[in-house]
């Protein structure tokens, strides 16, 4: 009799898979991911499914959102912009902090969770999950909303 996986079960396995993907970024590119490091790991398809570049703009952003992957076309193969909000543009050292949140978005769709995204981003910056989050509760603050990341 054939194993039915449920919606559940493919939940967490994604979640699973996102943080050992996180240290194996982390292993890769770190121990200290900055600037130049993220945009390394914007080109590399072990990490980033997807073209994905960075565009300091907040056009596409709600209300307190800090940054967010637009798709450039109908398929994912198209690429993603990943708008950033223009205040993190003098704050190089903090994007990747939120580039690598929605970097879930870029390479698993909708169906990645915020949950995913806080285990992908603290396992690749080596930190525990509540640190980054925390983060980026910070950060939000900064631009006076406490919206999305």
């Amino acid at each position: 009799m054939p194993v039915r996986l449920t919606a559940k079960d493919a939940q967490q396995s994604l979640a699973a898979h996102v943080a050992v993907k996180g240290a194996e970024l982390r292993e890769k590119y770190g121990p200290n991911i900055g600037w130049k490091e993220l945009l390394r790991i914007l080109e590399d398809r072990t990490f980033c499914r997807y073209p994905c570049e960075i565009r300091f703009d907040s056009s596409a952003l709600l209300a307190g959102e800090m940054a967010h992957p637009v798709a450039k076309g109908p398929l994912p193969e198209d690429g993603f912009t990943m708008h950033v909000h223009p205040v993190f543009m003098t704050q190089l050292q903090r994007v990747p902090y939120l580039v690598l949140y929605q970097l879930v978005l870029v390479n698993y769709g909708e169906f990645a969770s915020s949950d995913d995204a806080e285990a992908f981003g603290a396992a690749a910056l080596n930190l525990s999950t509540d640190d980054y989050y925390q983060t980026l509760c910070d950060m939000a603050e900064s631009i006076g909303g406490c919206g999305s990341v």
